[in-house]
Parts: C-alpha cells; structure tokens; sequence
C-alpha cells in the first residue's frame, strides 16, 4: 500500500484596506477605486498583511502603496470573505479613512485611480464583495470629517 497524502487546508489569506470618502465639490459623496494593470480590475486599496502586522497597520501601508496618500483610521467598517484566484479563503478588513497628505502616482501595481461619486462607484468596481460593502456604507450613512 502506498503513501497517502494527508490533505491541507491552505491557510487563511489575511488582508486588510481602507475606503477612502470626501465630500465633492457639488457636495456629493465620493469613494477612491483603484485599478490594478496585473488583474484587469477594479477595487478598493488593499493588500495581504506582512509577518507580524496587524490589520490596522497593513490597512494604513497598503492605502499608502497603492493610493500614495497618507491616512488615518476613521472606524472599522467591515470585512469581505471570499475565495481568490488561486482557490484561497480570503478575509479583507476595512476602515473608512481621512486623507492626511500624499498625492497618487501610477505604479505598475496600480496605474490609475478615481474619486467616483457613490451612485457610481458601484458599477465600476469589479466584485460583487466590493460593491456589497460599498452598498452598507452608503446606507450606513457615514458622515465625513470635518476640518476645523
């Protein structure tokens, strides 16, 4: 009799990103989507946690990877469950964050950026676990920081 191969579970992929909101100067709500040139789609910036970060920490990095600006953490908003491209079990954390500083400049990670009123943004981002999310913010009213 042969060797049999005990089946693992691949281990959870951990990640965590921000969503980014303003206020437009026609005073519509506004969210950051980013589009990623390696997967041809459309998402919120996020990315996998490092060895020894926590959730908050890799939200913040990535936001700043991928956007170039500069945040803090608002609130915990959410997360999103789902399995990646490569058949993983994924769970993505959010927080609605401020803008501090930072501008954005294309990256071969993440060439292109918009600010999308929140009608829109639905229909531009490419996963359904993304527009889930959006469509429990928009509901939860999030009321945006005020500078004083």
């Amino acid at each position: 009799m042969g060797l049999r191969r005990a089946k693992t579970r691949a281990p959870l992929v951990r990640a965590a990103g921000g969503i980014l909101l303003r206020d437009s100067p026609s005073g519509s709500r506004e969210v950051v989507v980013v589009h990623r040139p390696g997967r041809e789609d459309w998402s919120f910036p996020k990315g996998k946690l490092d060895a020894g970060e926590t959730f908050e920490q890799c939200a913040l990095r990535e936001v700043r990877e991928e956007t170039g600006y500069h945040c803090v953490l608002r609130r915990f908003v959410g997360s999103t469950e789902y399995i990646d491209r490569r058949s993983r079990a994924k769970i993505v954390a959010y927080w609605i964050m401020d803008v501090v500083s930072g501008e954005f400049a294309p990256s071969q990670e993440v060439d292109e950026l918009r600010w999308l009123e929140l009608s829109i943004a639905p229909r531009a981002l490419s996963y359904a676990h993304d527009r889930e999310l959006l469509a429990s913010l928009a509901a939860d009213a999030v009321p945006l920081a005020r500078s004083g």
